[in-house]
């Protein structure tokens, strides 16, 4: 349990640093439903630690479609 916590925390971690990195460059990764809008790299790193299992699969998948 402990070493899948390190691992989840360790994802969410790097998330939050590769949109960082975007943002900077002017290349967010951004995905939105409803009133919901995930753009910002503290928003991916929140929804990330919340619900992993979700986000970060999303994350990903947008992240590829950025460029």
């Amino acid at each position: 349990p402990l070493l899948l916590l390190l691992a989840v925390l360790f994802t969410d971690f790097w998330v939050y640093w590769d949109a960082k990195d975007r943002w900077a460059a002017g290349r967010p990764v951004v995905f939105a439903i409803g009133n919901i809008t995930l753009e910002t790299p503290a928003s991916w790193f929140l929804a990330c630690l919340v619900l992993w299992v979700f986000f970060l699969p999303l994350y990903l998948t947008r992240r590829n479609q950025v460029g």
